[in-house]
């Protein structure tokens, strides 16, 4: 059975490529994948592009022409829950895209077709990343951090929010959170891709996790924070979540 490994962006994924035994480089759709063995299992590397449609192409690649049997997403988000910093990991139990609006035909957020705004991720996948993001927070000691590495990072476990948008200034953040809170929708984190990938998966009956690292607060910083954090920290967590993940799959 083969473990699909999606990200968004390269930096996030390099030192996985590096470490693959057997590997083998393939193009479709436009696309690179790296097949090999990582930790004993097989797997199969992708980005996934930046934005929905992106990668729920890159998903669907990764069903149909590589038979992937699971999926996990591994990358960066912005927090905009209560409590959520950087450096801190949040992995999700569920995901709503926050710009799907099909109102008045449909309630605002609910995916046409599908009666419900929110997806659920494969609750087995979940608690091994948890277990995973637990155990990389604890040998970082806080060093993952760029900011504070005094301060201990945390690990949360809920919703998350996809869109194609980045969101990047604190109004819009706080209005985007409040929106969702009042409708029942307490969102942690917000990025460009999970509830596509989680959209995808579904349809497939194909089980989907997904990790992301806290880089910014979704705020007027989150540019700057976004691209130090990627630069310095993203792949050092990637690399170890995911191997520490593969060990207990």
């Amino acid at each position: 059975m083969t473990t699909a490994i999606l990200s968004a962006l390269p930096e996030e994924q390099s030192s996985l490529v590096a470490l693959l035994q057997a590997p083998q480089r393939r193009v479709h759709a436009g696309r690179v994948f790296w097949t090999g063995m990582l930790h004993g299992k097989s797997v199969v590397l992708a980005l996934s592009g930046i934005g929905k449609v992106a990668a729920a192409t890159t998903a669907t690649a990764l069903i149909e022409r590589f038979a992937a049997a699971r999926i996990v997403f591994t990358g960066v988000a912005g927090g905009v829950g209560d409590g959520v910093r950087v450096g801190d990991v949040v992995v999700a139990q569920d995901y709503v895209q926050h710009d799907m609006d099909a109102s008045p035909l449909f309630p605002r957020w609910e995916l046409p077709g599908y009666a419900r705004a929110r997806l659920a991720c494969d609750v087995a996948l979940s608690a091994l990343l948890l277990e995973a993001a637990r155990a990389c927070l604890v040998s970082a000691e806080g060093l993952f951090d760029p900011n504070n590495g005094h301060t201990a990072q945390q690990v949360h476990h809920g919703l998350m929010a996809s869109g194609d948008r980045f969101v990047s200034a604190a109004h819009e953040s706080d209005r985007l959170r409040t929106a969702l809170r009042e409708a029942g929708h307490d969102v942690l984190a917000v990025e460009m891709e999970g509830a596509a990938v989680a959209q995808v998966c579904l349809d497939y009956g194909v089980p989907f996790a997904a990790v992301r690292t806290i880089s910014d607060r979704a705020d007027d910083a989150a540019h700057g924070d976004f691209a130090l954090f990627v630069q310095t920290v993203a792949s050092r967590y990637a690399d170890h979540m995911v191997q520490t993940f593969l060990q207990k799959l």
